[in-house]
């Protein structure tokens, strides 16, 4: 019994460390000025369920058939506060034709309730609280050091298209790599 509960103790003691890994290094990895790029070989998405701030969970292998753009940044990431607005008007303006994901890692969900105040955004705002999915991501998509944002653009069958790590500079080049990963087009203002 004295074993068992010493392996136990070990793996609990092990995820907390990579926790706090996760969340250290999010704090000092906030990354935006040399953003990089990339075009996996479509691995599928991790699936995942989590929560949000809507109250309601989003699972993502329930939205197999739908573009998705998954961002996971956090309040305290400042290059991550700049891209939020470009990655909402995204969501605002494909009418549907993306799902967007901006899955929020670390910070408590009374603080992005807060950061959003009366705002209800197009797009689904998720709470990874614990980084658990978004440790997932990063230890698939070699971002060793949990940088953030790092944003993901998925395929209707589930396929990872492309990830960046970094933020989008503008909400052009943002559309810009929609139409170049997925063939999504800016749609025409009036």
């Amino acid at each position: 019994m004295a074993g068992k509960m010493s392996r136990r103790t070990w793996l609990i003691v092990a995820i907390l460390i990579i926790a706090v890994g996760t969340i250290v290094g999010i704090a000092l990895s906030c990354n935006s000025s040399n953003p990089s790029d990339s075009t996996p070989q479509s691995d599928e998405a991790l699936n995942f369920t989590l929560p949000t701030i809507t109250g309601t969970n989003i699972t993502l292998s329930e939205l197999r058939g739908t573009l998705i753009i998954l961002n996971f940044w956090s309040i305290s990431c400042y290059w991550c506060r700049e891209q939020l607005p470009y990655i909402e008007n995204v969501a605002q303006a494909s009418g549907g034709v993306i799902e967007v994901i901006a899955a929020n890692v670390v910070d408590s969900a009374t603080s992005v309730q807060d950061f959003f105040g009366d705002y209800d955004p197009a797009m689904i705002v998720a709470l990874d609280e614990n980084s658990e999915v978004f440790a997932d991501y990063c230890q698939k998509y070699d971002n060793l050091r949990g940088s953030i944002p790092f944003t993901f653009f998925i395929d209707s069958e589930g396929l990872v298209q492309y990830k960046r790590l970094g933020a989008f500079t503008s909400e052009t080049e943002l559309w810009n790599t929609l139409q170049d990963v997925l063939g999504i087009t800016i749609p025409e203002t009036s």
